[in-house]
């Protein structure tokens, strides 16, 4: 991966979005940032301020959005389908007004219903939401989770059919959290592990991926839990994250700590990807 590879972090925005956020950033060192727009754990949809938006949209800072966690288009329930098509319409318009690159969004869980069923509404509601997005607006992202439960895309492989319920839609890119894959059972510590996870992403997503969560792993590999751990103090190890910065098929693509801690943690995460880097 060449060095103009940008190494970053989720920031604070206490204060603001650009207020806060540029202010985080440049203490941890982040060379592209990610932000929530929206409280991520309510329904509510915040309208944002102008000048803030303005300001980080006119920083240069290279943004992505992390769009709430409750969204789940595989959700059984009604009105969580109608909240998170509405959360991801309002939170892809405000990454547009940051001048965001792309929005996060998990892929979802079929809770208590069949995957064909879940994967019905991917579809339905996902498409249009693609079809809004204008030319010059972010990316969706699809972020993969760690597989504990009913989860709609845990392993790389579980991509393909997803993307295949958007018709590959070109506004549809990917998301990849290492905690995540490894605890879906991608073994990224092993000998050769991080290249067949990216040359098996290539084959179901070619030219897919957007963006990097860097996350090390506090439990084992397979293990279905989302336990986000510092870059090298858990079950992947340091040598991992300089595999996946040596793939070409993560190169170029911007890296996003989203790691346990304070500023003082993440500048030091953020200080050994760029070694690693």
């Amino acid at each position: 991966m060449s060095p103009s590879t940008l190494i970053g972090g989720h920031v604070f925005v206490a204060g603001g979005l650009a207020t806060g956020g540029l202010r985080y950033a440049a203490d941890i060192g982040a060379e592209m940032v990610q932000v929530f727009v929206t409280n991520p754990r309510g329904w509510a949809l915040s309208a944002g301020d102008p000048a803030e938006d303005a300001r980080l949209r006119e920083s240069g800072m290279p943004v992505f959005v992390h769009a709430n966690y409750l969204v789940n288009f595989g959700s059984p329930t009604e009105a969580t389908l109608e909240n998170s098509v509405a959360v991801v319409r309002h939170t892809l318009r405000r990454a547009a007004a940051i001048g965001a690159l792309g929005v996060v969004v998990h892929t979802g869980s079929a809770v208590s219903q069949s995957y064909e069923d879940a994967m019905r509404q991917v579809r339905e509601h996902l498409l249009p939401l693609l079809d809004e997005i204008p030319d010059d607006g972010p990316d969706l992202l699809l972020e993969p989770m760690a597989g504990q439960g009913r989860m709609l895309c845990a392993t790389v492989q579980d991509l393909g059919p997803y993307l295949e319920a958007l018709d590959f839609h070109p506004r549809a890119g990917v998301c990849l959290d290492t905690c995540h894959v490894f605890a879906a059972g991608h073994d990224l510590a092993a000998p050769g592990g991080v290249r067949l996870t990216l040359d098996a992403l290539h084959d179901v997503a070619p030219g897919r991926l957007k963006l990097i969560h860097a996350n090390d792993s506090k439990d084992p590999c397979g293990s279905k839990r989302d336990r986000h751990e510092n870059i090298g103090a858990g079950h992947i190890g340091a040598q991992a994250f300089a595999d996946l910065m040596r793939h070409p098929v993560a190169a170029g693509v911007p890296v996003c700590i989203e790691t346990p801690g304070k500023a003082d943690k993440h500048r030091e995460d953020i200080e050994l990807l760029r070694k690693l880097r």
